[in-house]
């Protein structure tokens, strides 16, 4: 059976995919999953030679889902996934809403045109606040009408924080688009969240080695666990191995969907648990 939302036909199939979306100044990427079987069925990105603007980056997401047939789908769900380091995390109990642009104000500058929005990190009382692309944003709702987004750091601390184990300290370090996520977990509470753009392997391990040091982190018995664009035969990993004892390629835990085709190593790890 078939029938027309919005002139879009739908098969009978259609009511039952999820479409993610990752936006970044320096990258693009999808995802599309069937939450019938929870399968995913088509995953693309695209990494830039230079930071883009935003008028920029739409023209190229535009050429995407044009490229890959997107914008003439229906999708039961749409999530788009802000990555930038315009974010801030606040204690909930500490949180008001009618200050966001001043907790952002004395991590990044906030122009009077930005939107400041935030995210709750459900069961943890955190909360994040950012600055989400509105130009982004607004050609997604009219592609598809009402959609979710979100920050990436929210994603990660969340699927981060679920998944640890609660022993000892874990370094995690996710590494994409010269973007550098560190998240540092205790005993299954939260010790750090930050981001840092990078560019060299030097880059690299100085912000590694000051958080380490900020936090009072013994090198030889903490747990570092590095993931997104990093290999363990890449000079980063290397770099890593001769100032911290425990180093490893974290693998997250991708069960719930059937990656088919893809691994998660060409799955962005955000907008696969975004879904």
């Amino acid at each position: 059976m078939t029938e027309k939302i919005n002139n879009i036909v739908l098969d009978s199939t259609s009511k039952y995919k999820k479409l993610s979306i990752q936006i970044s100044l320096n990258g693009l990427s999808f995802c599309i999953v069937d939450t019938i079987d929870n399968t995913v069925l088509l995953s693309k990105g695209v990494v830039f030679d230079n930071e883009l603007n935003p008028i920029e980056l739409e023209k190229e997401l535009v050429k995407l889902f044009t490229e890959h047939n997107i914008a003439s789908q229906y999708f039961s769900d749409v999530i788009a996934v802000h990555r930038n380091t315009l974010f801030c995390f606040v204690p909930k109990v500490l949180f008001i809403e009618e200050e966001l642009s001043n907790y952002l104000k004395y991590n990044t500058k906030v122009l009077a045109t930005d939107l400041v929005v935030y995210d709750e990190i459900e069961n943890y009382d955190i909360i994040n606040i950012y600055v989400p692309l509105m130009n982004i944003n607004n050609y997604i709702y009219d592609l598809f009408g009402e959609f979710t987004y979100k920050h990436s750091s929210s994603i990660i601390t969340s699927s981060l924080l679920n998944s640890n184990n609660g022993k000892g300290v874990s370094f995690y370090v996710y590494a994409s688009e010269n973007q550098m996520d560190i998240t540092v977990i205790s005993k299954k509470k939260l010790l750090l969240f930050n981001s840092f753009e990078y560019t060299t392997t030097e880059d690299f391990l100085y912000y590694l080695l000051f958080t380490s040091e900020q936090l009072k982190l013994d090198n030889e018995t903490i747990q570092l666990k590095l993931f997104g664009s990093i290999e363990e035969d890449s000079d980063i990993y290397k770099g890593c191995y001769e100032h911290i004892k425990n180093v490893s390629i974290y693998v997250p835990d991708n069960s719930t969907f059937h990656l088919g085709d893809y691994t998660t190593k060409s799955i962005d790890f955000t907008i696969l648990n975004a879904l």
